[in-house]
């Protein structure tokens, strides 16, 4: 696929690449520049789009979760202490 870059740098997405990547009017897209040269074009994605991705198994107190991350970081420091 290819597309012409007009006089003021604007291009049409081809609507195979708009049709995989679930484009619609009024979508934002990010471009990534890699080292090798390539560019990635990706749908930039709300916040919003992201609820429900991760299920909670159950949930747990503030008290569990403070004893976990002081268990946490006893362990990181452990392990410091010791090289």
């Amino acid at each position: 696929m290819e597309a012409t870059i007009t006089s003021k740098g604007q291009t049409t997405i081809p609507k195979a690449v708009r049709d995989h990547l679930g484009l619609k009017p009024g979508d934002r897209v990010k471009f990534f520049l890699h080292p090798d040269g390539s560019v990635v074009l990706l749908p930039k994605l709300p916040a919003s789009a992201l609820r429900g991705i991760v299920q909670a198994r159950h949930s747990v107190s503030v008290e569990q979760m403070d004893e976990a991350i002081a268990a946490g970081t006893a362990s990181r420091f452990k392990r410091v202490c010791e090289e």
